[in-house]
């Protein structure tokens, strides 16, 4: 198995950090970076933590730039299939059953705003800023990433994200409820550990192992779909993937220049409407 060359990895006082620290690569989520992500919380689970912490080494204040743009299929293939990387470690911070916290002090943009919505608390500091992205890039997002949102959004913030793929500040996330507490950039490790860390390591694991699994149990019931919609929701997502803007979302990014996009609404109408 191969080490964690692209984190860094530190268990103390029962709370495990892990530290993204490609910084020179804006902390994308690559295959490999999502590979280790998941390798490490695997192993604080192991350690007996109470708790983990995501926290990221930054260049130019951006915290993780999201999917490696260049990683991403464009040949009719699904870019976000149930087993890729990033959906497996999105799967794995929603599951593992201690707390996951994400520490956010720079610019989240796209995939990566979904790992923070994944985890089960987010603390930033008050210049961070979350931008949802796929639609800049032509991507379809798929049904389990949009309900990460939902759960934590209202309808109409959910689709503001989405359909802008504006940034919202960490002030505006907090007043809606994204995330849990916002403080000076210089005060959130203190923050953190006074608001959150230090009363996990005072409560029962045991209770909160139990209780982190119900919140995802009862979640999963909450948004529960028929199976008529779920196919409904691949068979739109198959015709962006295999469609021109996803292709020239991905061109036009590697060849830093504005997309031309070809797609019309009109383009997902099935015989079912």
């Amino acid at each position: 198995m191969k080490g964690l060359e692209l984190l860094k990895f530190v268990c103390k006082d029962r709370i495990c950090f892990i530290t993204m620290n490609n910084a020179d690569h804006f902390n994308c989520l690559s295959n490999e970076m999502c590979n280790q992500l998941m390798e490490a919380i695997e192993k604080a689970y192991k350690h007996e933590c109470v708790g983990i912490v995501i926290k990221a080494a930054t260049k130019r204040n951006v915290w993780s730039a999201g999917h490696d743009i260049k990683e991403l299929p464009i040949e009719g293939q699904d870019p976000l299939s149930f087993d890729v990387p990033m959906e497996r470690l999105l799967r794995k911070v929603q599951d593992v059953p201690i707390p996951v916290i994400a520490c956010v002090d720079g610019t989240v943009w796209g995939g990566a705003c979904d790992l923070c919505v994944s985890c089960d608390m987010i603390v930033a500091s008050d210049t961070s800023t979350f931008a949802i992205t796929p639609a800049k890039i032509g991507i379809p997002y798929n049904a389990s990433g949009i309900t990460h949102f939902i759960r934590q959004l209202s309808l109409n913030k959910a689709r503001e994200m989405f359909f802008t793929a504006t940034p919202i500040t960490a002030q505006d996330a907090n007043n809606v409820g994204f995330v849990n507490h916002v403080a000076p950039s210089d005060q959130l490790e203190a923050m953190l550990e006074e608001r959150i860390l230090n009363p996990l390591r005072r409560n029962s694991i045991l209770s909160i192992s139990a209780i982190k699994r119900q919140f995802r149990i009862l979640s999963r019931e909450n948004t529960a779909i028929s199976s008529e919609s779920f196919e409904r929701i691949n068979a739109y997502r198959e015709k962006v993937y295999r469609g021109p803007d996803y292709p020239e979302g991905i061109k036009s990014f590697l060849e830093k220049r504005d997309p031309q996009y070809r797609g019309k609404a009109k383009d997902l109408d099935t015989s079912s409407h």
